[in-house]
């Protein structure tokens, strides 16, 4: 394809803002880490994206079921030079290789710092694996291949903002050709409240390269206060590249967590997104695949489990804008307690786009009587030739499942696991790595305490 591809979102109805007072972030507090002309202007375009665009409203369609009303806008202010020193460090378990014995590269990113160490073959073979602030000093012809390309500050509020105000975040590039045996991670570490961690990913594959990387987003739990996170994730597959992309979000219950996301996959290119969500207070995520290449595949499988008053709202979209495509989308998840989930999923066949193959399903396990789960599948097809499907389900535990397993001496709290562990075996499959299955099974024992308490 020659031209860029225009991908299709959901509209937003044009309403009045929900009466929250003003954030209190200024222009002055844009970084400036480069001197370059285009990282510069990408800044300054998000602010003033920032300043116009009106904060999201239940009456705006991709917003119905998520309400903001009670978050304190006004209470946030970006962390100070060397707040992280100040702030409870970083838990060892989560510098634990999830997907091999060892990292190629591991990065921590904490209030106003990093820390990176990249092995000296990666750094032979010509890969950059930088936090944003390195990026944008020492690599900004990379970031310019990237930067806003993929996901457009004037996408909303907290997109502008982002786009704005990005004091933390990381670089991926992989040259042409180039195969990294050992996986790459990042750790974004959020202690604190009445902090915002605005964070930028930037992954850029070029042709016939292959990686794995693995980001997670965590804090500890917070007994009062809120904290802000909003991020951006701009990834581009080139021709006949490989991504396997791992992202996981564990947030203390505190947080509240926005977040735009979008993938763009070329020709023959190959995503393998395994996304899991276990933390936060709220959290509101867009996440896209772009299939824009002929024979382009990507593969999306998530993991949510909620509980207490948490609220887990899931935008995705596929979108195949190229012939000959694949997309294959799973999401499951269990919820306890009085929270919520709601995904919202569409699958969009631009037209010419035959022989396009689109999957999405969405399974929920409700495991309270308050509990709620929303689904809301969808379909967008304006091509011949295509096989698109898709499903979604609510339910509870199968009493009858209970009783059988009670009936061969099992007790109740275990028979609950047991099936709560089978219910997610089908994600659990799609998994490729040991040490993720082992974090989501963790997560599992972890909520279900709740239950059997």
């Amino acid at each position: 394809m020659s031209e860029s591809p225009i991908v299709i979102t959901r509209s937003r109805r044009t309403e009045s803002p929900v009466e929250l007072k003003d954030f209190r972030f200024t222009r002055e507090m844009i970084p400036c880490y480069t001197s370059n002309d285009f990282i510069r202007d990408y800044r300054l375009s998000g602010w003033e994206a920032f300043r116009t665009e009106p904060m999201p409203t239940q009456k705006d369609e991709a917003w119905r079921r998520t309400d903001l009303r009670s978050f304190k806008s006004d209470s946030f202010h970006l962390p100070g030079e060397g707040a992280h020193l100040d702030l409870p460090a970083v838990p060892k378990a989560l510098l634990q290789p999830l997907v091999a014995d060892q990292h190629g590269g591991q990065m921590v990113l904490m209030a106003s710092g990093a820390k990176v160490s990249v092995s000296q073959d990666l750094n032979a073979k010509g890969v950059v694996f930088c936090d944003l602030k390195t990026a944008e000093r020492q690599y900004p012809h990379l970031v310019e291949k990237i930067l806003g390309k993929i996901v457009n500050p004037k996408e909303g509020k907290f997109a502008a903002l982002a786009a704005a105000l990005a004091q933390t975040g990381a670089l991926v590039y992989v040259p042409k050709n180039v195969t990294l045996e050992e996986p790459l991670h990042s750790l974004l570490w959020g202690p604190g409240t009445n902090l915002a961690y605005i964070s930028h990913l930037l992954v850029y594959l070029e042709e016939g390269a292959s990686a794995t990387y693995i980001h997670e987003a965590a804090s500890p739990n917070e007994a009062s206060g809120q904290t802000l996170h909003a991020g951006i994730v701009e990834i581009y597959v080139g021709p006949g590249a490989r991504l396997r992309f791992v992202e996981l979000q564990s947030w203390g219950e505190h947080t509240w967590n926005f977040s735009h996301e979008r993938v763009r996959v070329d020709r023959d290119g190959n995503l393998d997104w395994i996304f899991g969500a276990i933390g936060s207070h709220l959290t509101k995520n867009f996440s896209e695949l772009d299939l824009v290449g002929i024979g382009s595949t990507g593969k999306m499988s998530g993991f949510y489990f909620t509980d207490g008053v948490q609220h887990l709202d899931h935008d995705t979209q596929q979108n195949h804008m190229a012939p000959n495509t694949t997309s294959d989308l799973l999401f499951k998840g269990a919820l306890l307690g009085e929270s919520r989930s709601v995904w919202q999923g569409m699958i969009y066949v631009a037209p010419g786009a035959m022989k396009t193959n689109g999957y999405q399903a969405n399974r929920n396990l409700v495991l309270s009587q308050k509990a709620r789960a929303d689904s809301i599948p969808g379909l967008e097809i304006l091509a011949d030739d295509v096989r698109c499907t898709h499903g979604a389900t609510v339910g509870k535990i199968d009493e009858d499942l209970i009783f059988y397993l009670r009936s061969r001496g099992i007790p109740k709290t275990d028979a609950e696991r047991l099936i709560v562990e089978g219910f997610f075996d089908q994600i659990m499959q799609r998994i490729p790595f040991e040490g993720v299955r082992e974090r989501f099974q963790q997560a599992i024992q972890d909520k279900m305490k709740d239950l059997q308490g």
